[in-house]
């Protein structure tokens, strides 16, 4: 053999396993989505928009490097059985959002990592050791802190300046719902009104006691942050304008579906930066190591024909400040 052709031959061997290499598919990893909403609900659609464009922004592709298991559901007992399917598939990571549904994924997985995002109190919930440690398999993103109490009675007063009664409903069996509604209570001598609590554990409670404190005068209605009240907002909202009670809610869709006044946070932004963490674990990072985030971006949202339902003109200073007008 002429040496020439002997060089050709061991120099296109050596290439071929470099060739063979390139040729390989990239790992998938794979990730569960636990989402607390019907398939077709249009902000459980656009929650999980942000989080898949965030991470293709970041390299992760479905159908490239990326499969993606989706549960959609919206009762306790579906939730549970969702969360224990998704831990048995042993995802590389998995995005849960709400206080109701992470508590299910976290008693169906120690071991997965879990990436949360809108809880209200996760220390007291019991799915992290501390907000700058998270010590566990969970961490993420936080939707409200107590001291937002004190601006939705700001903003009640403000747009109804008579209301001297305020009923707050609110779950007392949620550890963040007291610590809303003591921030309420903190905040009434300065605002000159009287706070009383309402709901309970379920809508027949909402209903009784919203209705009796609809008998008094100057009133208005604060809805607590809580799984209760969110899953119940079709009952609220109907009570508030059956009843003619000027109300404040946590989160926009209340008044994108009839309610007068939100101040909440934005809740799509929070899986945009979930996609982030999502990312660090995919890479290797360890979820207790990862703090876990307030919420940034808060928004004020008006619904102005249900304002004019209710005999409302609401001041210049919340229309200037308003991220949305509903007409």
């Amino acid at each position: 053999m002429k040496r020439r052709d002997f060089v050709t031959l061991v120099g296109g061997a050596a290439a071929w396993p470099l060739a063979a290499r390139a040729q390989q598919p990239e790992r998938v990893r794979r990730i569960g989505v636990l989402m607390p909403f019907a398939k077709d609900d249009a902000e459980g659609q656009a929650r999980v928009t942000a989080f898949l464009r965030e991470l293709q922004r970041l390299g992760w592709t479905e159908g490239r490097n990326l499969q993606i298991e989706y549960r959609w559901e919206t009762s306790d007992r579906d939730l549970r059985r969702a969360a224990t399917e998704l831990a048995a598939l042993s995802p590389d990571v998995i995005l849960v959002t709400t206080t109701q549904a992470t508590a299910p994924m976290q008693q169906a997985t120690q071991t997965v990592p879990i990436v949360f995002t809108q809880v209200a109190d996760p220390v007291s919930a019991g799915f992290v050791d501390s907000l700058a440690k998270p010590g566990g398999n969970l961490t993420g993103f936080t939707n409200i802190e107590y001291n937002v109490g004190a601006k939705w009675l700001e903003l009640l007063k403000e747009i109804v300046p008579s209301i001297t009664h305020v009923g707050a409903i609110r779950d007392p069996s949620v550890t963040s719902s007291i610590g809303q509604f003591a921030s309420i209570q903190s905040a009434a001598q300065t605002f000159g009104v009287e706070v009383i609590p309402l709901g309970g554990r379920n809508a027949k409670d909402i209903e009784h006691s919203v209705t009796e404190f609809a008998h008094g005068s100057n009133l208005g209605l604060i809805t607590v942050a809580t799984p209760l009240n969110l899953n119940n907002r079709d009952l609220i909202i109907s009570l508030a304008a059956r009843l003619r009670l000027p109300a404040i809610y946590p989160f926009r869709r209340f008044v994108t579906e009839g309610g007068l006044i939100s101040y909440g946070p934005d809740p799509i932004d929070p899986h945009r930066l979930a996609a982030g963490y999502v990312d660090r674990v995919l890479k290797g990072e360890n979820p207790a190591n990862l703090p876990i985030q307030a919420a940034t971006k808060f928004e004020l949202a008006i619904n102005l024909k249900t304002a004019k339902a209710l005999g409302l003109t609401v001041p210049n200073s919340l229309l200037s400040r308003a991220n949305e007008l509903i007409e």
